[in-house]
């Protein structure tokens, strides 16, 4: 099993510049003068995330259909201050996986900004000047053309994206990352939910981050995840309290 779950122990060619060389792939990075510390990041990403109200509470029906006593909507970073802060965290997952990279991708809609952002943080706070690419809806027919965006497409590469549903923005990432003749390396998202995939009366025996990891061999980190939450839970954050049986009931449910 591949995925770097942090919270877990129990994507046509681009016409663009030249490439530029990476001088960092191999290069080791100092856990402490980078605070990469998964234990301390992911609950504080967690507390970040209920801060801002992306992390919210009560009764939310999931793109499943399944009534989850929990909801995280990203959705809801969406000032410079929250993407700044939320670019820093996937940036010290990435580095704290200790996965090879050369690139990210960043699959539209919402791995646009991802990307982006994730590329300036490593840029700002630890001296990595990491290109990004990402894709178009609809192939553009005019200027460049083609559906890429950005750096060239090559070497290994990171999808960045919030969260993994069915898998679906990962499946057409990898095809798109393959199909320009680069390998995708690693999928890096915010919360891994843990749940498994599937149909009530099928449930498949694996998460879709699971799944995703295991039909293309690569990892999926995140930065944190369910059992970050009820860490988290467990040192009485009051945001919890009165959910607390709730979000246990479920994991047993569907949990993995």
């Amino acid at each position: 099993m591949h995925s770097h779950s942090y919270a877990c122990r129990c994507s046509h060619a681009v016409l663009s510049a030249p490439a530029r060389p990476n001088f960092f792939r191999n290069r080791p990075v100092s856990a402490s003068s980078h605070a990469l510390d998964p234990a301390t990041f992911r609950t504080d990403f967690v507390r970040f995330a209920i801060d801002t109200g992306v992390l919210r509470f009560g009764s939310f029906k999931t793109k499943a259909g399944r009534m989850s006593p929990y909801f995280f909507n990203a959705g809801l970073f969406n000032s410079g201050a929250t993407v700044g802060k939320l670019a820093a965290f996937y940036a010290q997952a990435l580095l704290a996986a200790n996965v090879e990279f050369d690139m990210l991708f960043g699959p539209a809609y919402k791995g646009i900004g991802l990307a982006t952002a994730t590329s300036v943080a490593l840029a700002e706070k630890h001296g990595r000047d990491v290109p990004f690419a990402y894709n178009r809806k609809e192939a553009k027919d005019h200027g460049e053309g083609g559906t890429l965006v950005g750096a060239p497409m090559q070497g290994k590469v990171v999808i960045i994206d919030d969260v993994i549903s069915a898998g679906t923005s990962v499946n057409e990432s990898v095809a798109m990352i393959r199909a320009a003749g680069a390998t995708p390396s690693a999928v890096l998202i915010a919360l891994d939910r843990m749940e498994r995939a599937g149909a009530d009366d099928a449930l498949s025996p694996h998460s879709a981050t699971q799944e995703v990891s295991q039909r293309y061999g690569i990892p999926v980190i995140s930065i944190a995840s369910l059992v970050d939450i009820l860490a988290l839970a467990e040192q009485g954050s009051s945001a919890f309290d009165e959910h607390r049986d709730a979000v246990l009931a479920y994991r047993a449910r569907y949990g993995v």
